[in-house]
């Protein structure tokens, strides 16, 4: 399918999607959605381009995501800023003691028997799961599916793409899991993850990745450890360094990891402030502050400007 095809009555053009100054509404997702359906003739694209939609395609909302200090606080902050992250369902969370649940209904259609409904479903639970894995870690699996509408032509796929029991025809759409997954302690949970905060902040923090020498590689793991900095000692170890010879190093290149350390939060509040309605709490929170007062007052220091007038400036 041609992007050029799928965009067609949107007013998007293909150079407009490379472009983070792009927004797109609901209407112009619907359309494009509805394009696909119809250029797609029945395959599995929804679950196909669902299965694409890693953390890092949602820019500092999912970098912000993979800072969550917990993964409770994950679960709430998407939640809360599920239609600015473009989501095509609303997300209900639930837990018990042994099940976590959530419950989706469709934005776009509110007829089970509309193909746009089926569609942004499909997208939606995939991309439900491409992120839990990425979060959770590729081990993640939902443990039940139930889906409103009744049994499609393609009921295998889903079987094969979500490897547990399914349920038609029922009441709502929810998926199931066992609730531990959000008890374990919140750690980078898979490899991939760090490579995917990398690629999140190279589209937004110009040169921090062009920087030589130690000093380089200390931004890139300040990047790469959303929301959890490594100490000195802990960095020093990650370079296989003692603390003193990574002192040493860095102030022969002119700077120190404290130095750093306030450079790359900066630069990620300013980006956060920019690109995202996030508060100071849930910046502060990201940025390892213990308070949002503590954030306030150091980035004044650094900008000499509260965050609130440097987001509405």
């Amino acid at each position: 399918m041609a992007p050029s095809s799928a965009l067609a009555g949107t007013g998007l053009k293909v150079g407009d999607l490379a472009s983070g100054a792009t927004r797109v509404s609901y209407r112009q997702v619907e359309k494009v959605f509805r394009n696909a359906i119809q250029l797609s003739h029945g395959s599995d694209i929804a679950f196909r381009a669902g299965q694409r939609m890693h953390v890092n395609a949602y820019g500092m909302y999912g970098y912000a995501l993979l800072s969550s200090p917990t993964r409770a606080e994950g679960i709430d902050f998407t939640a809360k800023y599920g239609r600015a992250l473009g989501m095509v369902a609303e997300v209900v969370f639930s837990r018990d003691d042994e099940t976590a649940t959530y419950t989706f209904k469709s934005v776009l259609s509110r007829d089970p028997s509309d193909d746009l409904y089926r569609f942004a479903l499909e997208f939606a639970l995939a991309t439900c799961l491409t992120m839990c894995r990425d979060i959770y870690g590729q081990s993640f699996k939902f443990t039940n599916l139930h889906i409103v509408y009744p049994t499609p032509r393609n009921a295998k796929r889903y079987h094969r793409i979500f490897e547990c029991p399914l349920s038609f025809a029922q009441d709502r759409n929810t998926v199931e899991f066992d609730a531990r997954w959000i008890d374990h302690p919140l750690v980078q949970p898979d490899p991939k993850t760090p490579v995917m905060a990398g690629e999140l902040c190279e589209q937004f923090l110009e040169g921090t990745s062009q920087d030589g020498g130690v000093t380089g590689d200390v931004r890139r793991i300040l990047i790469e450890r959303p929301g959890r900095f490594p100490s000195i000692d802990a960095m020093a170890a990650e370079l296989s360094l003692h603390p003193r010879a990574l002192r040493r190093r860095l102030d022969a290149e002119g700077t120190s990891y404290r130095d750093l350390l306030a450079e790359v939060r900066m630069k990620l509040a300013i980006e956060y402030l920019r690109h995202t309605e996030m508060t100071n709490e849930e910046i502060a929170a990201r940025l390892d502050y213990s308070d949002a007062s503590n954030f306030r007052h150091a980035f004044a220091r650094w900008t000499g400007k509260s965050p609130s007038e440097y987001r509405w400036r």
